[in-house]
């Protein structure tokens, strides 16, 4: 069963402005090319799948993502993102401040960002065939640990400790079907390594 699209964390949010135009350009640019392959969309119950970030240009302690819910538009403007200003692991807390709450997996997103500095942008997104082919082929999560939790956020910290994720910038939640992050220094990088890990799969995602 796809858990997906509830927000698990305490979500302090303030409503603003939205992102300046020049700041969402590339993510909507892989945005795009990824919602037209179906790795962020929808489901036939409704429900959003897959997100993109990358770290604020001006301030690297935030993040820019997209929001939640927002999975089912074909194209996203700057009202449908949304900046994480801070987190609290331990709290199970996030801040963020935007036109719109943030996504369900920024906790993730964060845990990513804090852990190693050479994260610049990451891709999360659903892909049946993909996530099965890969699963403990690349860094794989623990099957008991849902997504957009702490649990997922600790995880997220011990396969960068204990495996050669750092290096794979892959990985596949085990816990969260279909789910799998990829990550680099901007987002070109991110999409290159989604693509090359599509070499082999039996149900090739389209280019």
């Amino acid at each position: 069963m796809i858990d997906e699209g509830v927000v698990k964390y305490d979500c302090c949010w303030t409503q603003g402005e939205a992102v300046a135009d020049e700041l969402v350009q590339q993510l909507n640019e892989y945005r795009d090319r990824l919602y037209a392959q179906n790795l962020i969309g929808q489901y036939p119950d409704g429900i959003g799948f897959g997100n993109l970030s990358i770290l604020h240009p001006a301030n690297p302690q935030e993040f820019i993502i997209t929001a939640t819910q927002t999975g089912h538009l074909d194209q996203l403007t700057p009202q449908h993102y949304t900046t994480v200003t801070s987190w609290d692991l331990a709290a199970n807390q996030v801040a963020c401040q935007g036109p719109a709450q943030a996504s369900s997996e920024s906790l993730t997103h964060a845990t990513l960002y804090q852990a190693d500095p050479s994260i610049q942008a990451i891709i999360h997104v659903h892909d049946y065939p993909l996530w099965a082919y890969l699963m403990d082929e690349v860094p794989t999560t623990k099957r008991e640990t849902p997504y957009g939790t702490p649990e997922m956020a600790l995880e997220m910290e011990r396969l960068l400790r204990e495996t050669d994720l750092p290096q794979q910038k892959i990985l596949v939640m085990a816990g969260h079907e279909e789910g799998i992050i990829t990550f680099g220094k901007d987002l070109a990088d991110a999409y290159a390594v989604l693509m090359a890990a599509t070499d082999g799969s039996p149900d090739e995602v389209k280019p």
